[in-house]
């Protein structure tokens, strides 16, 4: 088991080409997202992460939404290059939208002043270790996926039908599907730079 452990941590990578096809079930998705968000550490047990996930015409029209947020205050030359972009992530098999609840994050604030400036901090760890969770399941499980970072606002409609709550924050976005080409190599700093061992 510890090797299977390490090999998924050492495999998960960036793939940004991928399809729209099968690798498990939906229903397998789910039992690995929620366990990912089950096991999550948080600061004082706040439980702050939030996922949805996007499949089928859902996922095709939230990268619809992404172009369209910026698509104007993009130059002539961007537009059909990040068009091209967020067309190979809506054609994978669906994203994992991550949100941090600061309703949460706002009623630890008030119940713990003395943290209150690092209880924002805290969450967004947490949500770094909710995204590096459901993206190591995901490839171990077979698929290819990126982290990505956008900020577009979501229409009331999109909101109910997508079941966003007030006060969710959207923090990254996870598009995965079947991978159609292998990650590039990782040129890896030397560690002796990056790691002291004090005895």
């Amino acid at each position: 088991m510890s090797g299977d452990f390490y090999s998924a941590i050492e495999e998960r990578r960036s793939i940004y080409g991928i399809l729209d096809e099968f690798v498990i079930s939906d229903e397998r998705i789910e039992e690995v997202v929620q366990f990912a968000v089950a096991n999550t550490p948080t600061a004082f047990n706040s439980q702050t992460g939030r996922i949805v996930v996007l499949l089928g015409n859902s996922n095709k029209d939230f990268w619809q939404v992404i172009f369209e947020s910026i698509k104007e205050g993009l130059a002539e030359e961007h537009i059909e290059k990040n068009k091209r972009k967020f067309n190979a992530f809506a054609s994978g098999y669906g994203t994992v939208l991550f949100f941090e609840d600061y309703e949460v994050v706002a009623s630890m604030q008030n119940k713990f002043p003395l943290f209150h400036e690092q209880f924002t901090e805290w969450s967004h760890q947490a949500s770094g270790i909710l995204q590096y969770l459901v993206w190591t399941s995901l490839e171990y499980e077979g698929f290819g996926a990126s982290l990505q970072h956008y900020t577009p606002t979501f229409s009331s409609a999109i909101c109910k039908q997508w079941g966003i709550q007030k006060g969710w924050k959207l923090i990254a976005q996870l598009p995965f599907g079947k991978p159609t080409v292998a990650p590039k190599e990782k040129e890896i700093q030397s560690l002796d730079q990056r790691v002291v061992i004090v005895k």
